[in-house]
């Protein structure tokens, strides 16, 4: 099985440029996520650990890789391909809550991939790029909304960062551990 047991954190970015610092919090707080699987069984991945919510380690690895592919691969690539987990399509929280149609295995194993994947593909590009822009956000003329990378990586940073504190609670209560 593939686990994030051997993954490691890269410290926080320090006197570095902006794109540095974006893309280096960005990489932080992957394995910030990534350290709170560490140890923990696919039956402990799996349980939502603070009812009443469905909320669980494995469904925010789940979709933390969903949210970068939708704002890198999608808003700002235009790549429309179809989501990388098979998901209930009926449930919109499916990334969270249809945690057997991939195994825990698969899912780090694609999400250790993606994070390469997405890296690769923002580097060179500079901040102030836009997006191609997507016709389900529009501006008041109805025109598509452009995002600039700028603004999709620090959106990114700032949903891992919140992800990465109901990752911490939930972890906590799965066994007593906290602030990996």
């Amino acid at each position: 099985m593939t686990t994030f047991d051997d993954f490691v954190r890269r410290p926080w970015p320090k006197g570095t440029s902006e794109a540095e610092t974006l893309w280096g919090f960005l990489d932080f707080y992957r394995g910030t996520l990534a350290n709170k699987c560490v140890g923990l069984t696919d039956e402990q991945l799996k349980t939502a650990a603070i009812a009443p919510s469905t909320l669980t380690l494995l469904g925010l690895v789940r979709h933390l890789v969903e949210v970068e592919r939708w704002w890198i691969d999608v808003v700002f690539f235009g790549d429309f391909d179809l989501p990388i987990f098979p998901v209930n399509s009926d449930d919109p929280d499916g990334d969270f809550n249809d945690l057997d149609a991939v195994s825990v295995g698969e899912v780090f194993e694609h999400c250790r991939v993606h994070w390469d994947l997405i890296s690769s593909r923002v580097a060179g590009h500079a901040l102030e790029e836009t997006s191609v822009g997507i016709s389900g956000r529009l501006n008041d003329d109805g025109s598509p909304v452009h995002f600039t990378l700028r603004f999709i990586a620090a959106h990114l940073v700032e949903e891992y960062a919140r992800h990465c504190g109901h990752a911490d609670l939930l972890r906590e209560v799965l066994d007593g551990e906290a602030g990996h």
